[in-house]
């Protein structure tokens, strides 16, 4: 919840605005502002305060008792210019707070942590536990210092600064001899990711950076980030207490040397979806369960089958398999069947732990039209959260600037798509954290389509919504799209003219508004005039037709005009053309398909 306190009317007028703008989220704080402050932030996750920043300085300076558990704080101007990260900026998450109450007010966001400025990821925002040194890499990290990373496997994670390098092979084993790459295992890392060979633990001077799920020694400067690579699988009786499933899955992860806060999901069979003791240890380790049903656990492979569970619920094993299912493909069981140990009576839990194969992570980002402020703030979290930007080159030189130091950018020309795609699968199987950008929507004649085709289910996929250049055009046209309408791609490199015509007809006799995308280029300058006889076959020559260059960007350009005047000779591939149906109508220098027919046969009488 986020506590919002105000002091004058100026105050209560943003905060309420803000209220209104987030309902559920937000709760007002009434009263005097001293008892407001004080009740908000021992109620509270959040808090952002109208006040001037030296007032509520004074005010919060009793009540903060560590940096761990204090509420972020966002500090408001009366004016509404801007809004001030004041506490808590990673741990408080005032940071992000202040960036979207600065999007809601229409202030500016203040963020002065050193991270941020620089654009180098804190380790306390990477959405991974961590235990050690985190204030002191950091600064080693801001201040150019050499800093070792060290993982026992490659993991997702962002750019980090060119002072972070992989450190050598030595030391404590790694726990995984190899990553599996695009054709097969490997010892091969590209640059700034470390090789599995290299394993955590490994004490040496100066900062370390260190990624593992196991028990490793620590130094003054190591902070060691916590992947959730461990699903522990969970069987148990009907009745079984949370003491004896939380204390069974801890004695088993410490004795194995792994780090609880590495643990994903515990598993299970659906029978024990609700079993008390289950959900309670889950929620001891603040992780989900996962079930399965029991025929789907009898087909996995186990080593310690056993008739009792098959008996009870329908598969010989529940611990193991369970495991197994939820780490998918590669998993490894670290930990065998193990039953828990009770003082004077039979055990009632049973537990066993694999770890997943590394999953890198690809993003299909779409950029929109053109114009920066219509690339969505999603978007710009991807594409500053990848290490890896696979992209066409004209695309990526758009955003640029939004990467984050050390990305690593690989670029191609025009007509390279099937690359690219491949590239970018290739880079998250290797366990990258990977944007594949493309213009307007990406699932709209853009890079999605043919990345999907490529990724198989070893790789995490997050597909990023654009505005397709469909959209962009209609906004700047009026309203064309009101009613049923389809894109169509005019484009036969890829799809024979003869389909592409079925299309076109299909469209016409359906009387359905049509948006022309690769309407016409050099080498193709006849499609566009044959597809727009097949629309007049079916639509009067007054129908009206948006004709839409670059939309969204600086130089683009419009024009309305009707079937029987498009000149197709000014249309090119950076144009999108929207042909109206038989309802649209030009209104005031607009093009308007009517949202219902309903209304336009009242408007006739």
């Amino acid at each position: 919840m986020i506590g919002l306190i105000s002091a004058t009317a100026a105050g209560a007028s943003a905060r309420d605005r803000l209220a209104t703008a987030w309902p559920g989220r937000t709760r007002v704080y009434d009263g005097p502002v001293r008892e407001a402050v004080e009740r908000a932030f021992a109620e509270c996750d959040q808090l952002v305060c109208f006040l001037a920043t030296g007032a509520t300085v004074r005010l919060l300076a009793p009540l903060l008792a560590d940096k761990s558990t204090d509420p972020g704080v966002v500090c408001v101007d009366e004016a509404g210019r801007y809004a001030v990260s004041l506490l808590g900026g990673h741990g408080g998450g005032a940071n992000s707070l202040a960036t979207e109450v600065g999007s809601t007010l229409s202030a500016t966001p203040v963020i002065t942590t050193a991270t941020d400025a620089t654009g180098i990821p804190g380790l306390d925002t990477l959405g991974l536990p961590f235990e050690g040194a985190v204030a002191t890499v950091t600064r080693a990290m801001l201040d150019g210092a050499p800093v070792t990373l060290r993982a026992d496997t490659v993991w997702p994670l962002p750019p980090l600064p060119p002072n972070v390098t992989a450190g050598g092979a030595g030391g404590v084993p790694a726990a995984r001899p190899h990553v599996q790459g695009p054709t097969g295992p490997t010892d091969h890392a590209p640059q700034g990711v470390p090789t599995p060979s290299t394993p955590a633990g490994t004490v040496r001077p100066g900062a370390a950076l260190l990624v593992s799920d196991r028990v490793v020694p620590l130094g003054p400067a190591d902070v060691v980030l916590r992947p959730p690579s461990l699903v522990v699988g969970v069987g148990a009786s009907r009745g079984v207490g949370v003491d004896e499933v939380y204390g069974l899955v801890v004695d088993v992860l410490r004795d194995a040397g792994l780090s609880a806060l590495s643990v994903g999901e515990l598993a299970t069979v659906d029978a024990k979806a609700d079993e008390p003791g289950i959900v309670g240890a889950a929620a001891e380790l603040g992780v989900p369960v996962r079930t399965y049903p029991a025929d789907v656990l009898a087909s996995v492979d186990v080593p310690n089958p056993s008739d009792a569970p098959l008996a009870a619920v329908g598969t010989p094993s529940v611990a193991e398999a369970a495991a197994l299912a939820a780490a998918g493909r590669g998993g490894e069981l670290l930990v065998p069947k193990r039953k828990s140990s009770p003082l004077g009576r039979p055990a009632m839990a049973t537990c066993a732990v694999v770890r997943r194969a590394p999953r890198g992570r690809l993003a299909v980002v779409g950029l929109g039209p053109g114009a920066r402020d219509l690339v969505t703030p999603r978007a710009v979290a991807e594409l500053r959260r990848a290490s890896v930007l696979v992209g066409l080159d004209q695309y990526v030189d758009q955003i640029r600037d939004l990467l984050r130091p050390g990305t690593r950018v690989i670029e191609s020309g025009l007509g390279r798509e099937e690359e690219r795609a491949r590239t970018a699968v290739a880079e998250a199987r290797a366990g990258h954290a990977v944007a594949l950008i493309g213009s307007g929507d990406a699932g709209v004649y853009a890079m999605a389509s043919p990345a999907l085709a490529e990724a198989a289910d070893d790789i995490e996929v997050v597909g990023v919504p654009g505005v397709t250049a469909a959209l962009a055009a209609a906004a700047i046209l009026g309203a064309p799209l009101g009613h049923d309408h389809v894109s169509i791609s005019l484009s036969d490199l890829h799809t024979p003219w003869e389909v592409i015509e079925r299309r076109v007809r299909a469209a016409a006799e359906a009387d359905i508004v049509v948006t022309f995308y690769n309407p016409r280029s050099r080498g193709r300058d006849w499609q566009l005039p044959k597809a727009l006889a097949l629309l007049a076959e079916h639509r009067r020559g007054t129908t009206p037709v948006g004709v839409v260059r670059n939309a969204s960007r600086p130089d683009g350009t419009s024009h309305l005009t009707t079937l029987a005047r498009i000149d197709p000779t000014t249309v090119d591939m950076m144009t999108v053309v929207t042909v109206g149906n038989t309802a649209t109508r030009e209104i005031a220098g607009r093009m308007v398909t009517p949202r219902g027919y309903r209304w336009q046969s009242e408007g006739a009488r």
